[in-house]
């Protein structure tokens, strides 16, 4: 056996070596995934806000900015009967509802 390999197996022996050392590699490595994920955070959250011929680019018609404020939503909902309601279960992904609307097959 050469020196290499004897260090080498000195070294292995030791447990600040066999824990150390991957603990080591796993604090290095993780802080460089991090990094890259933290890149791509930042690399999308750079977006600016959409604006109205873009939205109408898209089929979205938006209101303008005057036309919509806190009093005139308020006097759109104020009206509504908020105490008498019914909780009106949709369906889900994986059930087909039949053309009569009535029950979920299963």
């Amino acid at each position: 056996m050469n020196s290499l390999q004897q260090k080498f197996l000195y070294y292995s022996k030791r447990k600040s070596f066999r824990y150390g050392v991957p603990f080591l590699l796993l604090m290095v490595g993780g802080s460089f995934g991090l990094q890259q994920f933290a890149q791509l955070r930042y690399t999308f959250s750079k977006k600016g806000a959409l604006t109205r011929q873009e939205a109408e680019k898209y089929g979205i018609n938006m209101k303008k900015k005057e036309d919509v404020t806190l009093e005139g939503e308020y006097e759109k909902i104020k009206d509504l009967d908020i105490e008498h309601w019914e909780n009106v279960r949709g369906p889900r992904p994986w059930e087909e509802t039949s053309p009569s609307g009535t029950e979920a097959k299963h």
